[in-house]
C-alpha cells in the first residue's frame, strides 16, 4: 500500500496496512497471517513536502505522541509501547511467528556466526 509521502505516524501506517488488507482480502478465504514491509525509508530531514497535501505532520499532538512512544520504547525497550495488539509476544498463541525452518542469519547476526574450533 504506497503512501503519498513519508510518515513516522504509527496510526497513519496502521490505517494504510488495514486499507491494504481490505484491498487484497477475498471473501471465502481465511486470512491467517500478514506481514508489513517498509520500503524506501527516508529521514524526516529529507522529506520534500507537496503543495497540494495537508501537512499531517504539522499536528503538534501527533508529533508529541510519536515522540513519547519513541522515548518510552528507547528507555524501557523496543516494543514497550505499540499500536493495538501488535508486538504481543506470547509464543503459546497459535498465530505467533514460527521460525522452525528459518534460514540462519550468519551475515546479519553476530550470535549466529558459526564458531570453528581446532
Amino acid at each position: 500500500m504506497p503512501l503519498r509521502r513519508p510518515t513516522a505516524d504509527t496510526p497513519a501506517l496502521v490505517r494504510a496496512a488495514v486499507a491494504g488488507v481490505h484491498q487484497i482480502f477475498e471473501s471465502g478465504y481465511e486470512l491467517i497471517k500478514a506481514g508489513v514491509m517498509l520500503l524506501d525509508l527516508t529521514p524526516a530531514s529529507r522529506v520534500q513536502h507537496e503543495l497540494d497535501l495537508e501537512d499531517d505532520a504539522a499536528d503538534p499532538t501527533r508529533a508529541r505522541l510519536m515522540s513519547a512512544m519513541d522515548a518510552l520504547n528507547g528507555r524501557y525497550g523496543k516494543g514497550t509501547v505499540h499500536a493495538a495488539s501488535t508486538g504481543v509476544n506470547d509464543h503459546r498463541r497459535e498465530w505467533g511467528m514460527r521460525q522452525e525452518r528459518r534460514t540462519p542469519n550468519y551475515t546479519t547476526d553476530w550470535r549466529e556466526v558459526p564458531v570453528a574450533r581446532a
